[in-house]
C-alpha cells in the first residue's frame, strides 16, 4: 500500500510542478523556439525535467532509507538539472557543456566512489578489472549515457517512453534480485515521468499546454540510468545490494540510444564533422524522411526499444553466458547499422526521382 502512496506523491508533485513552473517557465524565456531543426507550434516551455527531479526529490526527502547513497543522487542530479537549465537558457557551446559533465563524472568517481569496478565476464575468463581504468570508463559511460538520451530527444514522447522501457526494465531485475528499495525508486521515478509524458504527447489540449524535457530532463533521465546500472552490476556496498545483473546485459536495456549515438557519431566522424555538431542524422529523422510521421516514428522507435529489452531480459534471466549477451548485442547493432543505411539510401533514391520528376 505505501508503494501506491509513494508513487501517487510523486506523480502529485510533478503535475503540480509542472503546472506552476509552465507560466515561470514563459515569462522568463526559458522554452523551446521553432526553427529549421525544432518543428512545433510556439515557444514550449523546457519544464519537464525540472518536474521529474521535483517529484521524485520529495519523496527521496520524505524516505531517509529509499536507497543507499540517495542523496549523494539527488546531489548529483541537481546540479545537472541545474546545468541542463543554464542550457536550455543559454545555449551554451557543446564543449563547454562537455567539460562540465567530465568534472562532475571526476567528482563521483574520486570523491565519492562511485564507479564501475569490472566489466563482468566478457570472454570466459573471469571479470574483466578496470582496475586504473576505472575513472576513465566511468567518466566515458556516464558522459555517454547523458549523451545518447539527450541525442534522442527529437520527437514528442520518444524521451519519455524510452526512459520508462530502460528503468522500468531495471525496476524488473532489481524486484527479482530481492532489491526492493531500488525497484522502488525505479517505481518512484516511471511515476514521476507520467504527467510530463501526458503533456509532451498532448494528446488534446491542441499544444495548449505542451511542454518539453529540455536538456536539464534529458541529463536527468541519462544520469538517473547509469547510475541505476552501476549499482546493479557493480560490487558497491555489497552488504545491502544483492548481484542484480551482468553488466553487458545494460546494453540491451538502453539498446536504441546507445546504437543511435555511436551510428551517428560515426558518420559525422566519417563526414568530417564534430562529433558534438547537432544534425537530423538520428533514427527518428530518417523514419520521418522515409515517410512515417512523428507519432508512427514514435511507435516504431518505442516498440523496437521495448522488444530489445524484453530479450535483455531474457538473456539475463535465463543464465545465458555474458559472451553470448555481448556476441548477439554485436549482431543487432550490425543489423540495425544495415537497416539505418538501407533508409538513408532509399531516401536518396525518393529524393532523387522526385527531383527529376519535377
Amino acid at each position: 500500500m505505501h508503494i501506491y502512496l509513494y508513487m501517487f506523491l510523486a506523480t502529485f508533485v510533478s503535475a503540480l510542478s509542472l503546472t506552476l513552473l509552465r507560466r515561470v517557465a514563459i515569462s522568463a524565456g526559458l522554452v523551446d523556439i521553432p526553427s529549421d531543426r525544432k518543428c512545433h507550434n510556439g515557444n514550449v516551455p523546457l519544464v519537464g525535467g525540472i518536474s521529474i527531479l521535483l517529484g521524485v526529490g520529495s519523496v527521496i526527502m520524505l524516505l531517509p532509507h529509499l536507497m543507499v547513497h540517495q542523496y549523494k543522487y539527488l546531489l548529483f542530479s541537481s546540479a545537472l538539472v541545474f546545468i541542463g537549465m543554464l542550457d536550455d537558457k543559454l545555449d551554451i557551446r557543446a564543449t563547454y557543456r562537455l567539460g562540465v559533465l567530465i568534472l562532475i563524472s571526476f567528482w563521483l568517481v574520486k570523491q565519492e566512489n562511485i564507479h564501475f569496478f569490472h566489466l563482468g565476464d566478457l570472454f570466459g575468463q573471469g571479470n574483466i578489472d578496470l582496475d586504473d581504468g576505472a575513472l576513465l570508463f566511468t567518466t566515458l559511460a556516464i558522459i555517454g549515457c547523458i549523451t545518447a538520451f539527450n541525442m534522442l530527444d527529437g520527437i514528442d514522447g520518444l524521451l519519455g517512453v524510452l526512459a520508462m522501457g530502460t528503468i522500468g526494465s531495471l525496476g524488473i531485475l532489481f524486484g527479482l534480485s530481492g532489491n526492493y528499495d531500488f525497484m522502488l525508486f525505479c517505481l518512484i521515478f516511471i511515476a514521476a515521468m507520467c504527467p510530463y509524458i501526458l503533456l509532451n504527447l498532448d494528446l488534446k489540449s491542441g499544444s495548449r499546454y505542451k511542454v518539453f524535457m529540455g536538456d536539464a530532463g534529458s541529463f536527468l533521465v541519462g544520469f538517473t540510468v547509469i547510475w541505476l546500472l552501476m549499482f546493479a552490476t557493480q560490487p558497491i556496498n555489497k552488504s545491502t545490494l544483492l548481484e542484480v545483473m551482468h553488466p553487458v546485459t545494460a546494453l540491451w536495456l538502453m539498446a536504441v540510444p546507445l546504437m543511435d549515438m555511436t551510428l551517428v557519431i560515426v558518420k559525422r566522424l566519417y563526414n568530417k564533422q564534430s562529433p558534438l555538431k547537432a544534425d537530423r542524422r538520428h533514427i527518428h529523422h530518417v523514419l520521418m524522411n522515409f515517410g512515417l510521421s512523428a507519432r508512427k516514428s514514435l511507435i516504431v522507435i518505442g516498440t523496437f526499444s521495448l522488444s530489445t529489452a524484453v530479450i535483455g531480459l531474457f538473456l539475463q534471466l535465463s543464465g545465458s553466458a555474458e559472451s553470448t549477451i555481448l556476441l548477439l548485442f554485436f549482431q543487432l547493432f550490425i543489423l540495425y547499422c544495415a537497416a539505418n543505411l538501407w533508409l538513408e539510401k532509399k531516401i536518396q533514391l525518393k529524393s532523387v526521382d522526385s527531383i527529376a520528376s519535377h
